[in-house]
């Protein structure tokens, strides 16, 4: 246990942080349309302009049953 404990965890622990600075610094790489934030909501008086989105597709498409 105290092998485990000395030696495994805290490689693991590196590893997850080292996976982690990988997938944040690949942004850099990415192209500048990609690496762009999130498009902010457009807002109409005091409600914002949110399209829905239906899983059964389209925006105005009816479920199918």
């Amino acid at each position: 246990m105290a092998f485990f404990r000395q030696y495994v965890a805290p490689f693991i622990v590196v590893l997850i942080f080292l996976v982690a600075l990988v997938a944040v610094s690949a942004r850099i790489f990415l192209p500048s349309d990609l690496a762009a934030p999130a498009p902010v909501e457009a807002f109409e008086g005091d409600q914002a302009m949110i399209t829905p989105i239906t899983p059964w597709g389209g925006v105005n498409a009816a479920p199918r049953v």
